[in-house]
């Protein structure tokens, strides 16, 4: 619970440096991501948010998602269309790699410099400029290992 804190105060720090409001929903919105023990999709946030506030329709949620990615709060994870908190909020390329189990859907996310170094350059020589990645890659996690 300390690190759900210290994520949540870390995210009102980085907004009041940037200049930019963290509302009462965009942060509980960023607080149900980051209690959440695996990645959670629009509408199971749009369900936990009724919880507190019954009037809320899918464009809060979604507003506040896009406030939350574009400040680099939160991942989507594409594959299953569903978000995650970030675990290190002011890492500077922002890039990441994430960690999909298939079998339990927990996802972990990890950065890796030098992989990030790796295909930027590689974009690089293709002429391309990458503003920021998330690798995703599938497989079975070590929990669901040891059950086999």
């Amino acid at each position: 619970m300390a690190n759900h804190m210290q994520l949540l105060n870390q995210a009102q720090t980085l907004c009041d440096k940037r200049g930019v409001r963290l509302t009462p929903q965009r942060q509980k919105v960023l607080e149900l991501i980051v209690e959440h023990q695996n990645s959670i999709s629009a509408y199971e946030l749009l369900d936990l948010l009724r919880e507190t506030e019954p009037q809320a329709k899918p464009p809060t949620v979604y507003r506040a998602l896009d406030f939350l990615l574009a400040q680099g709060f939160v991942h989507k994870v594409e594959s299953t269309n569903s978000y995650i908190a970030c675990n290190l909020l002011d890492h500077a390329s922002h890039c990441s790699q994430l960690l999909i189990c298939d079998e339990c859907s927990h996802v972990e996310e990890c950065h890796d410099d030098e992989l990030a170094k790796m295909l930027k350059l590689k974009a690089q020589q293709q002429g391309f400029q990458i503003s920021h990645h998330v690798v995703e890659s599938h497989g079975v996690c070590q929990a669901c290992q040891m059950k086999k």
